[in-house]
């Protein structure tokens, strides 16, 4: 499902030290004693939260003149004023506006549904210096969100989703397929893909040096094979290594007055479908090992366990304790919370926390907060995110996450698909075990660094599924610049029907 919506202007419908410190201080529950703490960015933070943007950069203002203050402190400050503008342009509409937006569905609209409608949460909204401001894609997901305003629609034209997310014939291709051969990577895909970058014209004044950095898969045996690379625009580039979790390439021209700079990349990969057959009773918890060590417990401040996620978890679980049972309810009970498109990830505190409370949650949202309740109970798991497409012309960004389950090892997990409505049981719950070949993973794990290092702030502090650009004067936002995905399916090599694994 589409994660971000306000800057994507293309027809498809992020350097990391400063962000990881940003997201390395930063918690949606900070303490009220950081609001009276001495001026710094832990007395920032909650302000923005807040939104008293007013008060946050006057603190900013009086932290930025200490003569103590750290590089370190002082980027992260300078990224809450950045976080602030983003926030602005995230929750761009007015309520007249917001109403004008919901009136292109419904004409007849009437301003008792919509203050029904607001007053019910439906509406993402935030007060920001006394004014309530709604997110600009407010009006959109309250389609998603209420059955009545669905029902009000003039025009009731379907959401735009993935094939995959209804039962399909590649679920059963998966499923027979590894019945078969007794494998866990079948039913390949050979796709070739071309992303591109347009930078707007005069976004960086001519001759200085545009920098970008476009996703790129990784080799993962049995996932991604037999990946090569056909060719760049600048034919000049740079990959980054495997061993880089969020891998890209990077390139870079100079900019010229009154034209675009574009830059593209194109590839070629093998995808394997996985299919794990588990059988719950031989599930036992999973043996906290050096290697699964980073895949357990906390990692502020997406993944924090908060009494909201306790109570939350012990809901869920109630009495059980066999993990892949757990893992089941868990997956149940986010899979309960409707999907909406999303915010900017990098204007959130805590994303998982985010997507407990705000009555909605889009896939790298979900996906977090599955991982946080997983861990939670003891179970590993990690994030992996990047591009889906389908054998139609449909494709778009998309997160999902792996568990691990002892004895099985790794096992895939795509939550915001979730359980299938095929009225098979096996079929129903695919994607609690078992992945489509239709996905390419930029994303080994999340805000990560890049390969060369970017030198300003990311775009996108979390995942990395659009690009990046910057030049000397700064970081280039999603607002200077478009993306583009493209993916043509190929033959399959002769020896490529059947997986390493």
């Amino acid at each position: 499902m589409s994660r971000h919506g306000v800057f994507a202007r293309s027809g498809s419908v992020a350097q990391a030290t400063a962000a990881v410190l940003f997201f390395t201080l930063c918690s949606i529950e900070a303490p009220l004693a950081a609001t009276t703490a001495p001026s710094g960015i832990s007395s920032v933070i909650p302000l923005v939260d807040a939104g008293d943007f007013r008060a946050a950069n006057r603190r900013i203002d009086q932290a930025l003149q200490q003569s103590n203050l750290s590089d370190a402190d002082r980027r992260a400050l300078e990224f809450e004023r950045e976080r602030m503008r983003r926030i602005l342009l995230d929750f761009s509409l007015d309520e007249a506006g917001a109403k004008e937006r919901v009136r292109r569905q419904i004409p007849d609209l009437k301003d008792s549904e919509f203050a029904a409608w607001d007053a019910a949460g439906l509406l993402e909204s935030r007060v920001i210096d006394g004014q309530k401001r709604y997110f600009g894609r407010a009006p959109s997901n309250l389609f998603r969100l209420s059955a009545e305003a669905r029902a009000r629609r003039s025009n009731p034209t379907p959401f735009t989703d993935s094939p995959l997310e209804a039962p399909h014939a590649h679920h059963r291709e998966v499923i027979d397929s590894a019945r078969a051969t007794g494998k866990t990577s079948v039913a390949p895909r050979r796709v070739r893909v071309t992303q591109s970058i347009t930078v707007d014209a005069d976004a960086v004044p001519a001759g200085e040096t545009v920098r970008a950095w476009i996703p790129y898969p990784r080799a993962i045996p049995g996932q991604h094979e037999d990946i090569r690379f056909i060719e760049s625009s600048p034919l000049r580039h740079q990959i980054a290594p495997e061993s880089t979790l969020q891998r890209t390439v990077y390139l870079e021209q100079p900019a010229a007055a009154g034209k675009p700079a574009a830059f593209s990349i194109t590839y070629e990969v093998t995808i394997y479908g996985q299919h794990y057959q588990i059988d719950p009773a031989k599930v036992v918890p999973a043996a906290p090992t050096p290697e699964l060590k980073q895949f357990l417990g906390e990692r502020p401040p997406h993944i924090v366990f908060t009494d909201a996620m306790r109570q939350f978890s012990r809901e869920a679980v109630g009495d059980e304790k066999n993990p892949y049972r757990i893992a089941q309810k868990l997956f149940t009970a986010v899979d309960r919370i409707p999907w909406a498109g999303a915010l900017e990830y990098s204007t959130i505190t805590n994303i998982s926390n985010y997507a407990l409370h705000a009555g909605h949650a889009d896939c790298g949202q979900q996906t977090l907060l599955l991982m946080t309740l997983l861990r939670l109970n003891g179970i590993p798991a990690r994030w992996q995110s990047g591009w889906i497409f389908a054998d139609t012309s449909y494709n778009n960004m998309h997160d999902w996450g792996w568990l691990y389950l002892a004895p099985y090892g790794w096992v895939p997990m795509d939550v915001t698909f979730g359980k299938l409505s095929s009225g098979n049981a096996e079929l129903d719950a695919f994607y609690l075990g078992s992945f489509d070949a239709y996905r390419i993973a930029f994303n080994d794990d999340y805000s990560q660094p890049f390969v060369p290092p970017k030198q300003h702030f990311r775009s996108e502090t979390v995942d990395l599924q659009r690009g990046e650009v910057e030049w000397r004067g700064g970081n280039l936002y999603f607002d200077r610049w478009d993306y583009d995905f493209k993916a043509t399916l190929l033959p399959l090599p002769a020896n490529s029907q059947e997986g390493s694994q």
